[in-house]
């Protein structure tokens, strides 16, 4: 009897379309400033520096259009749900403040309603329809007197520093809360009410 020729061996194994290659597959998107790691435990006794900053292509910040739709957010989310807005300072490109907050649980909620109130103001002034924000809020808990007096003078100094200007002790920036009480709350914490001044 006649045996029939064995089946040839086939490698189904695919192989793609010209194999691995240099760039293939989704880009990647540049990293960003701020990490995405979990944020640091937040202790009510402890004020929070925090950064938010503007999307390339934004206009300037610092325009009496753009600050009149940022200082309406402040207004109303300066004090809500344990988060409290203790100072700010809105400068070209980004917004600096240093608050106060429960924990940090706290501090989420009523960062993301500020971000998205003066995201939405803003937008709707200058007819934007993208995300205002380039990445997520960057915030630094300020544990001693040294680095709360530091942090406040850096946030309510920052546009004289970024025109290369000195501070002179009359100096005030109509920017931020220190020309404006109305943006933010008293504070608090034992660091914001007494610790800061010896320094």
């Amino acid at each position: 009897m006649k045996r029939r020729p064995r089946q040839l061996a086939i490698d189904l194994k695919y192989k793609g379309r010209g194999g691995p290659r240099k760039g293939a597959g989704r880009p990647r998107k540049r990293a960003g400033r701020v990490s995405h790691d979990r944020r640091p435990s937040l202790s009510p006794r402890h004020p929070v520096h925090v950064t938010l900053r503007a999307a390339p292509g934004v206009p300037n910040l610092r325009r009496i259009q753009a600050f009149r739709r940022i200082a309406g957010p402040f207004y109303q989310g300066k004090d809500r749900f344990g988060f409290r807005v203790v100072h700010c300072s809105v400068q070209g490109n980004h917004i600096h403040l240093i608050a106060e907050a429960e924990n940090r649980v706290a501090l989420a909620p009523g960062m993301k309603g500020l971000e998205v109130r003066i995201a939405r103001g803003v937008n709707g002034a200058i007819g934007r329809s993208v995300p205002l924000f380039a990445e997520r809020y960057h915030a630094h808990v300020l544990k001693t007197p040294r680095e709360v007096a530091r942090a406040v003078d850096y946030v309510l100094a920052n546009w004289f520093r970024h025109a290369g200007r000195q501070v002179g002790p009359y100096d005030l920036d109509r920017l931020s809360s220190v020309a404006d009480r109305s943006l933010v709350v008293r504070p608090q914490t034992w660091l914001l009410r007494i610790g800061w001044e010896a320094f």
